[in-house]
């Protein structure tokens, strides 16, 4: 079965945006070691799972080659196959992308018995609750800018119970970023 990943960045507070999507706190420029670090996450992966949302923004923005991004990383992102979760699509406007909507749980079940490496998603916020609250991913890589916002889009949903991890490494960087890799604790 195959693996499915989450990696988002986040304040030390636990958001991974300002209240209305902000992102101007994100810590930048990044450094050799972090791009090494997330290098080594995303080899094995080939299948991105995205929110409708955020495609509408990743999607065309790797398509354009971002600045900054080496070559090798722009034809990784816009390889690899992407599903984006949405019940308001019924068509991907996007090459190299399909459209999944419905149950999420069975979504996400079906990708993962298929043959194939790692899969991975970047959220949005409303995914990336949704996946944590249900139970569906293996792993969380979270990178911890070192910024508090105090209020935001929160990476953890409130579902009224414990959610347990476990610390499977943390790691910082050189740019003061420190990334968390955990596992739900399950059974």
């Amino acid at each position: 079965m195959r693996t499915f990943k989450l990696q988002l960045q986040m304040s030390v507070d636990g958001y991974m945006a300002g209240p209305n999507g902000e992102m101007d706190w994100l810590t930048f420029p990044w450094t050799d070691d972090i791009n090494a670090h997330l290098d080594a996450l995303t080899a094995p992966v080939d299948c991105i799972v995205l929110g409708r949302r955020l495609a509408e923004g990743f999607i065309p923005a790797w398509a354009a080659g971002p600045e900054g991004e080496d070559q090798a990383s722009i034809d990784k992102m816009n390889d690899t196959p992407k599903v984006v979760i949405s019940d308001s699509l019924t068509e991907s406007p996007w090459e190299n992308a399909v459209v999944a909507g419905g149950d999420l749980t069975k979504i996400v079940a079906e990708l993962k018995a298929r043959p194939g490496g790692d899969i991975i998603t970047y959220g949005g916020a409303t995914l990336a609750q949704r996946l944590i609250a249900a139970d569906l991913l293996d792993e969380l890589h979270l990178l911890v800018n070192p910024v508090a916002l105090g209020t935001g889009l929160p990476v953890f949903p409130s579902t009224g119970a414990h959610q347990r991890f476990e610390l499977v490494a943390a790691r910082p960087f050189d740019c003061g970023i420190t990334a968390l890799h955990l596992a739900p604790k399950r059974g």
